[in-house]
């Protein structure tokens, strides 16, 4: 009975508890210098992911699957940098590193569910490009709105399914008065490694959850550009296969930019040990939030024609009116 009550209040005081997040271990020093180009790119993914959402909300001539998926990719880059950006800056100008177990919880889980959500989005564009490609002449017949309404709703559920448990485990566990989170930000191993208790259980189901969901969609990914490489290069004119190749461009720089250094951190953070400083992992996984959220704007507006000159347009009427 003594050990269930022990049990019960340990589990309870969590929800009382407080973390310390200290940035960057081992970089402390330079944190106000890091924060500079931090703030620089979160503001230009801030502005860059809302214009581009507001310019395909109401140009009716971007409504189509390609800038609608767009549009999902941007709104998620948007949520994801304001869920970890705005604690980081605070920690690096104003030392105010404490954050309650609850906003840690918090913070975690729209970490990891927009991590997935924008995933299974990449994956989408990925199958609108294939479509375009392979099946040019059923491509409105089958990605119509409705079916592009079921792809997001989908996308959201799945990640729901997949991240709601990370509380479960998370809450699940005893804690007995670590408080140090050598990050800028919460997320579940990092949590879970405070824990006075066996994590086996987090670890094994963070794997696999990667494995299914991620995991699975990069290799739907490579799965459907196999087949486009395959459709393109049956094409004869040498000037069309370029051309149905240039329409996939932006699609495959925005995959690497996400993936990367996404797999860099996942990896490095479960077998990297003492090879990786704990330093460099950090800084990539701080990175990771804003620098993809950032040049996907970037790179859609430089590849992409309709929006260049959708953007060129609008700058031209308000120069115009002043």
């Amino acid at each position: 009975v003594a050990q269930m009550a022990s049990s019960f209040l340990n589990k309870t005081s969590a929800q009382d508890m407080w973390y310390v997040l200290i940035g960057i271990p081992g970089l402390e020093a330079l944190h106000t210098w890091i924060s500079i180009p931090i703030c620089f790119m979160y503001i230009v993914a801030v502005t860059g992911n809302i214009f581009l959402v507001f310019l395909i909300m109401t140009e009716r001539s971007l409504h189509e699957p390609m800038y609608l998926f767009l549009s999902m990719l941007a709104l998620a880059d948007l949520l994801l940098s304001t869920a970890t950006v705005p604690k980081m800056l605070a920690i690096f100008w104003f030392h105010s590193s404490d954050i309650s177990f609850c906003g840690c919880v918090s913070q975690m889980f729209f970490i990891h569910f927009i991590f997935v959500a924008e995933s299974a989005i990449l994956l989408a564009m990925a199958f609108d490009r294939y479509v375009a490609i392979c099946y040019p002449l059923k491509y409105t017949t089958i990605l119509t709105s409705t079916v592009i309404g079921k792809i997001g709703i989908a996308a959201l559920v799945r990640s729901l399914l997949i991240c709601c448990p990370f509380i479960f485990l998370i809450n699940r566990l005893l804690y007995c008065g670590r408080k140090i989170l050598p990050h800028s930000y919460c997320e579940h191993m990092g949590i879970a490694r405070l824990a006075c208790d066996n994590i086996n259980i987090n670890i094994i189901y963070g794997l696999t959850m990667a494995l299914l969901s991620t995991g699975l969609d990069v290799v739907l990914i490579v799965m459907s550009y196999m087949m486009i490489l395959h459709t393109v290069f049956q094409i004869p004119s040498w000037t069309a296969r370029l051309k149905a190749l240039n329409t996939c461009a932006s699609h495959i720089c925005v995959i690497l930019i996400f993936y990367t250094p996404a797999f860099f951190s996942f990896f490095a953070h479960r077998f990297g040990g003492e090879t990786i400083p704990r330093h460099i992992h950090i800084l990539v996984a701080n990175l990771y939030v804003v620098v993809p959220p950032m040049l996907n704007p970037i790179i859609y507006g430089v590849k992409t024609k309709q929006i260049q000159n959708r953007v060129v347009l609008i700058f031209s009427s308000v120069i115009t009116s002043c």
